[in-house]
């Protein structure tokens, strides 16, 4: 199985919501939802945690893709602008250091404009244990 299918198929969470990954390359990874009625908040935009649990994916992709079980510990989401009903919304992260315990990444979410929704910041933690995959994608 691929590093990519895995995610997208045992990160129940994400899957719940319709956030799927589209691509994972060494350091890099794309995650991507259209925003639907489910995600919309009392303001009628696209729920906060919505728009965090894409990123998180893309984060995911990025801190497992050395083959090593990493999970994230601290991370920072600034909000820009709302996503809209309809809109489909891609984080792209990239990682920015390659670090043997605690890499680190930046996250960005945009619409299908290219307007910038939110920037994240991922701190993770490498485990002591392989997360062994086939191949990325």
């Amino acid at each position: 199985m691929t590093l990519l299918e895995n995610l997208n198929k045992n990160d129940r969470f994400a899957h719940s919501i319709g956030a799927q990954l589209t691509e994972i390359s060494e350091g890099y990874a794309k995650a991507e939802l259209t925003v639907e009625e489910r995600h919309l908040n009392g303001a009628n935009v696209c729920q906060g945690g919505v728009i965090y649990t894409l990123a998180d994916l893309a984060f995911a992709g990025v801190g497992n893709c050395h083959g090593i079980l990493t999970l994230g510990i601290s991370n920072t989401i600034t909000f820009l602008k709302s996503a809209q009903l309809g809109d489909h919304i891609i984080a792209e992260c990239t990682e920015t250091l390659d670090h043997h315990k605690l890499p680190y990444c930046d996250i960005k979410v945009t619409n299908q404009h290219g307007e910038l929704l939110a920037a994240m910041t991922g701190l993770a933690y490498r485990m002591k244990r392989d997360f062994p995959f086939d191949s990325l994608m």
